[in-house]
């Protein structure tokens, strides 16, 4: 027993603290005497302890004699953590430490003041440090305000009202060139041929012109509009001309030929075509 105890190897070790705080710092020794030379292998630097054990430094030294190592480690966990028996190996032989329980413990209170580790420090900015802090916001502001500008120009603009002068104008030449493919004209029906044109005449007018032309008779119906002078002189007379013609069709009072039917179509289809110059010289005298 003396000379076995006289050639083997020794492995201690020790832990400083058994408790303590998050954060704190805390180490291990392991020595190993009498090596005789002898080569000690265990796991690499910083590489010893387990989880949860943030190590610090970790320091080895060596003789031919004496194998030393210490470890700097903290936990930043609250708990009870273990450090389990760590091997070394001098020249094949296994030597273990003794497990080590470390309580990490919070020691802080809700009461404690928080001091900044040093004072804020000014820092002056200048142009491109605003545009890199707020371009986005700067970016996000003007594509709002184009796309307020955008959906504005848009409803102002971009649409053109339905009941608008030429949008009338293109309704009543579609309606008149449906009429003239029914071939009222060509066939001899007059009378349907007369009724859809002043039904369509009196439709237009409504509409283009803002007058009760779909409820008033023939005759105060031409009276309203000498009174009112929004139609000029020339489309008053087709308009009166084709439609004292188109009642005395209606009650049988008259048989037009082709010819005549032809021509009024051809009026009526001018006169909705020159409604926009009516239009345009009633803006100017409102506007005079």
């Amino acid at each position: 027993m003396i000379c076995a105890q006289a050639f083997s190897q020794i492995l201690s070790s020790s832990i400083e603290k058994k408790t303590i705080a998050l954060g704190e710092v805390n180490h291990i020794v392991i020595t190993i005497n009498n090596l005789q030379d002898g080569k000690v292998s265990a796991a690499p630097e910083n590489e010893l302890l387990p989880f949860h054990f943030e190590e610090i430094k970790d320091s080895i030294a060596q003789t031919p004699d004496v194998y030393y190592r210490r470890i700097e480690f903290t936990v930043f966990d609250e708990g009870k953590f273990t450090i389990p028996e760590l091997e070394f190996k001098v020249d094949g032989k296994v030597l273990k430490t003794i497990p080590y329980e470390v309580d990490v413990i919070n020691t802080a209170q809700k009461t404690d003041q928080i001091n900044d580790i040093m004072n804020n420090k000014g820092v002056k900015l200048d142009v491109t440090d605003y545009w890199e802090l707020y371009k986005f916001y700067i970016l996000a502001g003007i594509a709002l305000i184009a796309l307020i500008i955008a959906i504005v120009m848009f409803v102002r603009y971009g649409r053109k009202p339905k009941d608008s002068p030429v949008v009338t104008t293109n309704q009543t030449l579609k309606e008149l060139d449906s009429l003239k493919k029914k071939k009222y004209v060509e066939n001899g029906n007059y009378r349907s041929f007369y009724v859809e044109l002043i039904d369509i005449s009196r439709t237009f007018i409504a509409r283009q012109y803002r007058l009760p032309a779909d409820v008033l008779l023939t005759d105060d119906l031409i009276d309203l509009i000498r009174k009112n002078n929004t139609i000029s002189q020339e489309n008053e007379r087709v308009v009166e001309d084709v439609f004292v013609r188109g009642d005395l069709v209606k009650f049988a009072k008259t048989f037009p030929d082709q010819q005549t039917m032809e021509k009024d179509f051809a009026d009526i289809r001018n006169f909705v075509k020159r409604s926009s110059k009516d239009l345009e010289f009633e803006n100017l005298r409102k506007d005079v």
